[in-house]
């Protein structure tokens, strides 16, 4: 079995780790509940976008706060964050309990920002702080069909 652990980090190791990059660290972060095409095929053009990339995953009581419904997350963080550092793109995952990875952005310091084309770049948290960096933002395209709430509401039906 792949020993993924390594990957997931406080976020102290995570600091450690940063220092440690040459190239440009990409950072995306969210729920990654149930993964699905449209997650990997985010983490793959993140992970395309610099010479390593850092999820920041929500924790549960993070995922409870955005409202996504009374039984999500459907896994736990633990889960979430194996499951997440078992995907090759990814090379690090921190778990953040705040309501948003505004913290994680400025402490990590994120070359490039990416999230998916269904943000607006106005409501893209930290692109701002990334661009007065020198940083960039990118928005992906979704891939259509594709969503952890789709999913769940065709199971429930």
């Amino acid at each position: 079995m792949i020993n993924s652990k390594p990957k997931v980090m406080s976020l102290t190791e995570a600091l450690a780790w940063r220092a440690r990059q040459a190239g440009p660290v990409v950072f995306t972060n969210g729920v990654f509940d149930l993964l699905h095409p449209g997650h990997v095929e985010l983490l793959e053009a993140a992970r395309r976008e610099g010479a390593a990339l850092i999820v920041g995953l929500n924790s549960d009581a993070s995922v409870r706060r955005l409202g996504k419904g009374p039984d999500r997350p459907l896994n736990d963080e633990a889960a979430r964050g194996r499951v997440l550092a078992g995907i090759a793109a990814v090379d690090s995952v921190v778990i953040f309990d705040e309501d948003t990875p505004l913290e994680l952005i400025q402490q990590l310091a994120p070359d490039v920002l990416v999230k998916g084309a269904d943000y607006a770049r106005s409501a893209i948290v930290g692109a701002d702080l990334v661009e007065s960096r020198g940083g960039r933002v990118v928005r992906v395209p979704l891939v259509t069909g594709f969503s952890t709430s789709n999913i769940v509401d065709r199971f429930r039906a």
